[in-house]
């Protein structure tokens, strides 16, 4: 067939005592040998020019594969921030919040990915939770995806697994006397009890500490909590009651959030007894260039590795995505100048099959399953051999621990690509796919109370009214049961557009709303009480 007619004639065309490879396998290797592009080969039976490009070395041993082509530059002082901190909290056993601030594409997310590396390597515990944007982000739900992580719940396990998984790792940690009680709260707050509520939010709180403190009895623990900025304020009063209530472990709270946090939290870190916050600037212009150069692999016209670190303004990805269009398409002049347009032209230039998937996976989010884009094939697609290509490209990754058991996540490198691909697709192709993505979901996960917000995103968008009011009062109610009370209430607020023809509905939700807003009403209150007496160490949220 084609595959091998095309490689018979690559054969041919291949000099003696020379290896030719094609596109693919190049993409696939490039990282392991260094190749020579060669001018493209016009094949019998295509109708365009077969790209084919000569491998000249092999640059790593049979079987080596390498983590890393680039090493992490520019960060020696923050890495050596991260870790004198985390030595301070070891030793002392005092707990620690670190916040880690910079624009997007800045590196917050690597540097703390080689930081932690070393630290698993040192046998200390990593839980990693994230924020989502796009209104897919549930209550609490960092901290959920920390005990969900260390108990191994999946977002496919029904109700009783997950409770069961849950106690089985709590129990070792936690004493026998106060195990039920723990459990029925952190089932609360993660959204795995669908019974009851708490009776004030301090006790769920109280329970998310003790779970903290549990982890970190045995050896020295992190959790991680990425993209802050798109994080639910119940996430951000709980990791400062956190921040604030633990003692006498060794546990480091780690932070990443861009600048925009602090819109919505001016005195954030303020107040809290051991607090840093690290702020993640340009790269020098000598390491830009390094980066540069590097990533360049040091053959290209030194002219394309000044315009990539002028054009970059020592932005890591700016840098990274500027000098992959640059190899991607060696003969242009015309580098893109602002990051959209730079990943527009990556997009443009992505075989068909890959462009449609990575579409297909900007309907999920910033976060898909293969599962899901394969329930939205209706080709003949190899979707892990696509996905593959898109990670060598490094437009995505691959991501170790999934929400869905048995089935892989992956994620956008970065939320801006996701962006860029998901406005190129037209209207009525988001409006089918997000129907598919929908229905996905309800069978993968149940239509648990964890994606109930996601379920009426997509619902919402592929213009199902009905479906999409009925899992945001599914997340509004979780919401309230853990004492979200802020949250609840816009959901409750997006219900109530969505219902403006039925009046008397429209009315309860309205009154749903604002029974929730007024429960919300006691933490400012509280807080601004506490202000004028000048009772600085009181903690009202607790």
């Amino acid at each position: 067939g084609d595959v091998v007619n095309t490689a018979s004639r690559m054969q041919s065309a291949a000099p003696t005592n020379s290896i030719l490879v094609g596109e693919k396998t190049y993409r696939a290797t490039r990282g392991l040998v260094d190749y020579k592009q060669v001018d493209p080969l016009v094949v019998k039976g295509k109708q365009e020019p077969v790209l084919a490009w000569l491998a000249i070395s092999a640059n790593a041993s049979p079987g080596e594969r390498t983590a890393s082509n680039i090493p992490l530059l520019g960060r020696v002082q923050e890495m050596s921030a991260l870790k004198g901190v985390f030595a301070n909290t070891v030793a002392d056993r005092r707990p620690h919040l670190v916040t880690v601030f910079g624009d997007a594409g800045i590196g917050k997310s690597r540097l703390v990915a080689e930081f932690t590396g070393q630290l698993q390597q040192d046998q200390a515990r990593v839980l990693h939770g994230r924020s989502l944007p796009y209104g897919a982000s549930t209550p609490y739900g960092p901290f959920s995806q920390h005990v969900k992580g260390f108990s191994k719940i999946f977002a496919s396990d029904d109700v009783s697994s997950a409770q069961q998984k849950l106690r089985a790792a709590l129990a070792p940690l936690v004493p026998a006397d106060a195990l039920e009680e723990i459990i029925a709260h952190l089932e609360l707050l993660t959204g795995l009890s669908t019974r009851g509520e708490a009776p004030d939010r301090q006790v769920l709180f109280r329970a998310a500490r003790r779970f903290v403190e549990a982890l970190a009895c045995d050896r020295p623990a992190v959790l991680v909590f990425e993209d802050l900025q798109w994080a639910d304020s119940a996430t951000l009063d709980l990791l400062e009651v956190l921040a604030t209530r633990i003692r006498e472990v060794p546990m480091l709270l780690l932070a990443l959030t861009r600048p925009e946090l602090l819109l919505s939290r001016p005195a954030w870190g303020g107040g809290l007894p051991a607090y840093t916050a690290l702020s993640l600037e340009p790269l020098s212009p000598e390491d830009a260039n390094e980066l540069a150069a590097q990533l360049l692999r040091r053959r290209v016209v030194d002219q394309h590795a000044a315009r990539v670190v002028q054009t970059a303004e020592g932005n890591p990805l700016f840098i990274e995505e500027l000098a992959a269009t640059a190899l991607e398409r060696p003969g242009t002049h015309d580098l893109p100048t602002t990051i959209r347009e730079l990943v527009s032209a990556r997009l443009d230039v992505l075989p068909r099959e890959e462009r449609t998937v990575l579409f297909d996976a900007a309907i999920i989010g910033k976060v898909f399953w293969r599962g899901a884009l394969e329930r939205m094939r209706d080709d003949s697609i190899a979707v892990s051999d696509v996905l593959d290509s898109l990670e060598a490209r490094d437009l995505i990754r691959h991501e170790p621990l999934s929400w869905i058991e048995r089935d892989e996540q992956f994620a956008f490198k970065y939320a801006l690509i996701r962006d860029v691909a998901y406005a190129t697709i037209p209207r009525a192709r988001r409006k089918e796919r997000h129907a598919i993505v929908a229905g996905f979901l309800e069978q993968a996960t149940g239509g648990a109370g964890a994606t109930a917000t996601a379920l009426a995103q997509h619902w919402r968008e592929a213009g199902n009214d009905q479906l999409a009011l009925d899992y945001l009062l599914v997340a509004a109610d979780q919401a309230g049961r853990g004492w979200a009370k802020d949250d609840a209430a816009a959901l409750y607020g997006q219900a109530a557009e969505l219902c403006r023809d039925d009046p008397q509905r429209h009315r309860e939700l309205v009154r749903r709303q604002a029974l929730a807003l007024a429960a919300a009403q006691h933490i400012p209150d509280a807080r601004a009480m506490a202000a004028r007496v000048g009772a600085k160490a009181l903690d009202v949220t607790e």
